[in-house]
């Protein structure tokens, strides 16, 4: 199942996304929950209504006529791993970590699928991160590994774009992570009954130009691991997003680094799920 945010006529809406195009929520179950985080809070209940929506409901519009929006407008938390592929340790010239390496973003940062990204007023060191993002389902906390996937509802694309001089001002990587509109995500969730993510292709293209290729088998903690460990010390809640980390070919491993810059497009693709693509502008525009 594919489940999205739109914007239908000036409507912000929920739908599920068809070969068809997009079933538009409301139509056919009219106040069964008015937002994707009340859909989440439910999702024990409602998520076999939509199933059965699903199953016998034709498009109600082409995707060619909605605005496809951030699924998750206001996660609880951000979490993201840094090196966390194995091919990318090895390009940064660094051992795999023994443990796990948190930062947070901060949730302004979220942005849509197809929204514009900013170029800061205070850097010129904009970069890209293709990642696999988990969308939690169910409030939870001491998650075993072997749990972990009752709780994940589904995964999206995203782009863990950061600013690399304010990344590493300190050891803290939080502000040059957490800018506005630097946490594109999206199209839309795929249930995680739907895909495997120890087994999926992950690109990026700047200007159609390939600079990241990549296969989620390289991860070195996979994403149950993930849940358990940030589990033991917090409580995951519906809506909350965990960034899984990016493989190498990033912009700043580049001799010499090759920064974004305006006018410049990215496109992040995983397969399974579908892609993102994100125009840079300057701030303020």
């Amino acid at each position: 199942m594919k489940l999205a945010r739109f914007l239908y006529e000036g409507s912000e809406r929920i739908g599920l996304v068809v070969a068809e195009g997009m079933i538009d929520v409301a139509k056919h179950k009219p106040g069964s929950f008015s937002s994707m985080t009340a859909l989440l809070d439910d999702w024990a209940a409602l998520g076999p209504l939509l199933g059965e929506l699903q199953a016998d409901t034709p498009a109600d519009y082409p995707l060619s006529s909605v605005t496809l929006l951030a699924p998750v407008a206001r996660p609880g938390k951000i979490m993201a791993i840094g090196l966390n592929y194995a091919d990318h340790a090895k390009e940064a010239g660094m051992e795999l970590p023994k443990n796990q390496m948190w930062f947070t973003k901060a949730v302004t940062s979220i942005t849509g699928p197809f929204a514009k990204v900013e170029l800061p007023k205070v850097s010129s060191q904009l970069d890209y991160e293709a990642e696999l993002v988990m969308v939690i389902g169910r409030r939870c906390r001491h998650v075993s590994v072997e749990d972990a996937a009752s709780v994940i509802l589904g995964y999206c694309v995203g782009n863990d774009v950061s600013v690399r001089d304010w990344q590493f001002h300190t050891s803290q990587f939080t502000i040059g992570k957490s800018f506005d509109t630097h946490g594109p995500i999206g199209p839309w969730i795929v249930t995680a009954d739907a895909i495997d993510p120890f087994h999926l292709g992950i690109r990026t293209f700047v200007n159609g130009e390939k600079r990241q290729d990549s296969n989620t088998d390289q991860f070195v903690f996979n994403p149950f691991e993930l849940v358990a460990h940030l589990s033991k010390a917090m409580t995951l809640e519906p809506g909350d997003l965990i960034f899984t980390g990016t493989p190498p070919g990033v912009g700043a491993a580049m001799k010499p680094a090759q920064w974004l810059g305006a006018g410049d497009v990215i496109r992040v693709e995983i397969d399974e799920i579908g892609w993102i693509e994100n125009v840079v502008v300057p701030e303020g525009r």
